[in-house]
Order: C-alpha cells, then structure tokens, then sequence
C-alpha cells in the first residue's frame, strides 16, 4: 500500500477488489490481467450464490480501470460484452527458441505439465496399450499415484516413462526429443473451453505437431498455421489421432513445417510489445 508506484496491476478477480481500493486510495491507474474465465472455473460449477458474488465484484471494479487484457481473442470478446471495458489479447507465449537437429527421431509421444484431472492424461496412457511408441510425461502433480497405479495395471512399463519435474531449459531439450506433443483438457466448463495452454506454443517452438483438444481457440490457431490434430479426449479419438501422426509421413512432415513457421510469430517477443505498449498508454493517455 505504500509502495511507490505508477500503476497497480491486479492478476485475475481473486486481487482486483484490494487492488482497485489501492488505485483509489493512492490516485494511481488501474490494470486488469485476467488469466481465466474465473467465474466459470469447474470449483465454482452449481455454487451460484459465491458465483454472483464473484460477478458482482468484477461487474463493480472492472469498469473502474484503466485498461485490461486476456490471454485469448474469445475471452477478450465475452469480456468486453460482459464488463462494457475493452480487453486486449495477450498470448502466454515463451521466449523464441532455438530448435536443435536431433536426426532421426524415436516415436516418442510427450506430455508436459501438471499431473492433475482432466488433462487427457489417464486416456493417453489407455491409448497408449495399442500404440506401438513412447509416452513420455514430463511434471508433477495430484494424478502422479494414480498415473503410476493405471502404468501398472495395463502393463505399461514399458512404454511409458514418468520423468517429474524438470527446468524449462531442460523440458525444451526433453520436447525436441519427441515426435507429438499432447495437449488436452476435458471440456468441464467455460473456462477450459475458451482457455490457451502454454504448451501448445512450447510443443510449437519445439518444432513438434500436437494432438489437441477440439476448442474454438485452437481451432482459430490451427487455421493460422496447421500445428496439429484436434480431437476430444476420448481413447478411441485420442489413438487414431496419434496414429495418424505416427503413419502418415507427408501430413506430419507438413505439420513440422507449419510448426517451424509459426515460431517465428507465436513467441513472448511479439507479445511483448503489445503489453508495453498498453502500459505506456495508460502512463501517456
């Protein structure tokens, strides 16, 4: 609170109420960061009288700041409509990568991220009985027994390999090893559908295609560049689309060119600039 400051940036509803109170207080512009549809996250599905709080609150102070962004053009539009405030569209895009050869690559399926419910995980694994590779699952999380536990019972050893946490530098080097990357998420609610992974711009930089989840963000981003296969998480969906990679030479050549193409576009640099450029808006007016 008595930090100099030029602006207060509040990240998603759960700071906007103390931050918006600061701003006033303090005389000091206000932006809004909003990393999710936080109202439709899956803890808050059949909780309406919370649910309205939280809407309440954000229908109060959004309007009051001085600018806002979102991670996704779909988000940006129902908040716009939602709030009567403009938001921009920010990509959580990495850095610009360096894509080393690797030579003739192994079959190698890669899933990174947290281990947790939805994620497609416990279905890939399933696929993975009548798929004749890898699967390697890089992170950490609330599925890691029981990933364990299903590895065990569908005699997968083998096959599927836990690698745990691992720097980012190191989960780069880890991506470029594999053939797809895997990119799920069970459509449970508002704020899966309309959301973005990071990794489905890492397994880009990495200059491997994905099989990703059937959402209109990604579908918007595949018709910009054809990066990858899309499909809902079932283990009949989920095996013929890693099938198709694996077999069809000339597609998934294709989709490895499209990936080293939309590198050099989807990375943080060019997000960068447009989120400096809202904050020196707000700054100069």
């Amino acid at each position: 609170m008595f930090a100099k400051c030029t602006i207060i940036s509040a990240v998603d509803a759960d700071t906007i109420l103390p931050c918006t109170l600061a701003a006033k207080i303090k005389g000091k512009k206000l932006v809004f960061d909003a990393h999710e549809y936080f109202t439709e996250v899956p803890e808050l599905h059949n909780r309406y009288a919370i649910k309205n709080i939280w809407q309440t609150m954000l229908k109060t102070c959004i309007p009051m700041t001085d600018a806002c962004y979102t991670v996704g053009p779909k988000l940006a539009e129902i908040f716009t409509n939602l709030y009567g405030k403009n938001f921009d569209v920010i990509y959580n895009m990495p850095i610009k990568k360096t894509v080393e050869s690797t030579g003739i690559k192994k079959d190698i399926i890669l899933y990174q991220g947290d281990l947790n419910i939805g994620r497609g995980i416990e279905q890939t694994i399933t696929a993975m009985q009548n798929i004749n590779a890898e699967l390697w699952i890089v992170g950490d999380g609330l599925l890691k027994e029981r990933i364990i536990t299903l590895i065990t019972e569908l005699n997968l050893s083998a096959k599927v390999k836990l690698l745990g946490k691992v720097t980012p530098d190191k989960l780069h080097e880890i991506t470029q090893q594999a053939k797809i990357g895997i990119n799920l998420l069970n459509d449970v609610s508002l704020s899966y559908r309309y959301s973005i992974a990071n990794k489905f711009f890492d397994y880009v930089q990495a200059g491997i295609p994905s099989v990703c989840a059937n959402f209109e963000e990604y579908q918007t981003l595949n018709k910009q560049y054809e990066v990858g296969v899309l499909c809902d998480d079932t283990v009949d969906n989920i095996q013929a689309a890693i099938e198709h990679l694996l077999t069809d030479v000339l597609y998934y050549q294709k989709l490895v060119d499209n990936c080293k193409q939309a590198a050099n576009y989807w990375h943080w640099e060019t997000q960068e600039k447009l989120l400096v450029s809202i904050y020196n808006n707000v700054v100069h007016g």
